[in-house]
């Protein structure tokens, strides 16, 4: 089921007419909007329905799939015809996300919905605090500090490292609630790694409510 997911139908006109991963390539595309949806429902549980909309279509976009599926190694994978292979088909971002979600259908199909939910929060819970904190919905920061309130928590607090060049400078930031360091984060500026970390430590105490909903 692996070798089919990474079958593109350019290489499978090729071989006889074996099976393509576009099959596996739609079932892979419900799955994922499932986990992600459920993942951001509970991870954000303040959010507004337009705004997990929004986040829920920009995490699982080709754009956002693609990087994953390179990092995963599926364009070194991926089998492609003669046409498509010289054509520089192992780096297009539409083949890259079409794969990923390929394998996250295989996944499920061998292993169950359990499995494949693993996979994908795995993969993508990352560009998910990354893609909330760069402002793709509601400051993240705001949001915890309005959580904290309500919980009688009092105010986060976070403190903020660089490294490297001037030039080149990376952030790393952690964010203190409670007197519990709840979230760290990195970013090229100081505003995205101190969201990043607030993104993080919302998903902590949304978990923290999930499971001891008195909390």
């Amino acid at each position: 089921m692996l070798h089919q997911a990474l079958s593109h139908r350019s290489y499978c006109s090729e071989w006889g007419g074996r099976p393509s991963n576009e099959r596996l390539e739609l079932l892979g595309d419900a799955v994922l909007g499932l986990v992600v949806t459920d993942h951001l429902y509970r991870a954000f549980p303040d959010l507004p329905e337009g705004d997990l909309t929004r986040l829920r279509a920009s995490v699982v976009s080709t754009k956002a799939l693609a990087p994953v599926a390179t990092e995963l190694g599926v364009g070194e994978a991926v089998l492609l015809g003669k046409g498509e292979e010289t054509s520089g088909g192992r780096t297009k971002e539409s083949i890259l996300a079409d794969c990923l979600e390929a394998i996250v259908a295989a996944v499920y199909l061998s292993l169950g919905l359990t499995a494949a939910t693993s996979l994908v929060v795995g993969l993508l819970g990352e560009p998910i605090a990354r893609i909330a904190a760069e402002g793709r919905l509601g400051d993240p920061k705001n949001r915890l500090q309005e959580l904290a309130a309500r919980l009688d928590l009092g105010p986060p607090s976070y403190k903020v490292t660089d490294k490297g060049p001037e030039h080149a400078k990376v952030f790393s930031a952690e964010v203190t609630v409670g007197g519990e360091v709840l979230g760290r984060g990195t970013g090229l500026s100081r505003k995205l790694a101190e969201r990043v970390a607030a993104t993080a430590g919302l998903e902590i105490i949304a978990a923290r409510q999930r499971d001891d909903p008195g909390t």
